[in-house]
């Protein structure tokens, strides 16, 4: 005849647990004593034995779900029966047994189980209700379970009882004071696109070994390219031409002639991987942080492309509309702080790329030139390396080449 097999008392104050896995399907045959499921109680993940040979009927829960004592598991019977006629409320040789764990038979509310590896000991403790969830929030609060009374059915401790009656759990978020011993202060999170930003930084001050170079460059003659080109931009394409579409075209350049520059560290493998692709990122200063969306194949557009690109990218990430395939797959960065009339800095390279280059603000200054002193027109970069993939000769012969495309500004032309 069919028998329902219903969860059985455990002892030690279980009163339900979660299944964890089905070791058994619905038509599968079993034996006695074969383990059919497997259910985390609050004490241990444990294996629940066939209370008798036969053939799996029905199955009545999902993974995943709670079942509490004496709610059937499953219904057990032989070949045709029919499934809702079981005559055990308890298998007879699951009644007839104490309290039982996965080390046997255990005296009550002496010993629980500790489960963390297939061979289980026993430890003496206080029996507590809780379930795993109740006892991983307890953990992460820092909550004494011992000395928490419990509200729920038969005593156990809810989630609720861990926020507000832990004697250990951390005080709630209150008013503090807006001054400390120096003088008055402000309180803002650090949350979002800043935390996420801070985050980024943290890593690649930890993984990269990082230094910097600088360098001025004579761009008078850059300025005067631009000028001319500047009212075509708006004309043809609605677009405000600035000085990046020449940086970054110049980058790509001597990126192709410094291919580490152009490459990231596979940890794993400890393998440099020099990228055959070049995908400039330009850092994008929003109020809340940084986003560095991608221009990919900058190698490859045109020029005017290029700067519509451009415009069109910080725009987006400004409105925080931008895709996140547009923020992915970088191979060099570049952060233009000339915008904020800065000049030099040292900027963190964009982890795992290799390098990233500072571009400041070009500014009016007194320049040799073929051996007379002129006011040129200069533009300082700053350029940080991991010295853990190029060292400061391959950095210098990449600057070398920057400097010299974009004091020609001719060549980057002849080149689109």
């Amino acid at each position: 005849m069919a028998t329902d097999f219903k969860f059985p008392d455990l002892g030690e104050g279980v009163t339900e647990g979660e299944i964890k896995k089905w070791l058994v399907q619905e038509g599968d045959a079993v034996k006695l004593d074969q383990p059919i499921a497997e259910v985390e109680t609050d004490k241990a993940v444990v294996e629940m034995p066939s209370p008798l040979a036969g053939k799996i009927l029905k199955l009545y829960r999902q993974e995943g779900e709670v079942v509490k004592v004496g709610e059937v598991l499953a219904t057990i019977g032989a070949e045709g029966e029919a499934v809702g006629i079981g005559v055990s409320a308890e298998p007879a040789e699951m009644a007839k047994r104490p309290s039982v764990s996965v080390v046997g038979e255990l005296p009550e509310s002496e010993a629980v189980v500790s489960s963390s590896s297939s061979n289980a000991t026993l430890v003496e403790t206080k029996t507590v209700e809780a379930m795993p969830a109740v006892r991983k929030l307890a953990k992460e609060l820092n909550a004494d379970l011992e000395a928490i009374k419990g509200t729920g059915p038969n005593g156990r401790i809810t989630e609720e009882d861990v926020r507000t009656t832990s004697v250990k759990m951390p005080p709630k978020p209150k008013r503090v004071a807006k001054f400390d011993l120096y003088g008055f202060i402000d309180r803002e999170p650090l949350k979002g696109i800043r935390r996420s930003t801070a985050k980024k930084m943290m890593e690649a001050t930890l993984k990269a070994a990082q230094v910097t170079m600088m360098e001025d460059v004579d761009v008078t003659e850059l300025v005067l390219l631009r000028e001319r080109l500047k009212t075509m931009a708006m004309e043809q394409r609605k677009v405000k031409l600035t000085y990046l579409p020449f940086i970054i075209k110049a980058v790509t350049m001597a990126l192709k002639n410094n291919r580490y520059l152009n490459s990231s560290i596979d940890e794993e493998t400890e393998e440099i991987l020099i990228k055959k692709y070049y995908n400039i990122g330009i850092a994008v200063a929003i109020e809340d942080g940084l986003m560095v969306p991608v221009i990919k194949e900058a190698d490859a557009k045109e020029f005017m492309d290029l700067a519509v690109e451009i415009a069109e990218l910080t725009e987006r990430a400004k409105e925080r509309k931008v895709d996140l395939a547009d923020l992915k797959g970088g191979t060099f960065t570049i952060t233009n702080w000339g915008t904020l009339s800065g000049t030099y800095g040292t900027p963190i390279v964009n982890y795992p790329e290799a390098a990233i280059l500072g571009v400041g603000r070009i500014r009016e200054m007194p320049w040799v030139k073929d051996g007379k002193i002129e006011i040129r027109k200069i533009l300082p970069l700053s350029l940080t390396w991991d010295h853990r993939i190029l060292d400061g000769a391959q950095a210098a012969n990449f600057m070398n080449e920057l400097v010299r495309y974009l004091e020609n500004p001719e060549i980057i032309m002849a080149m689109h």
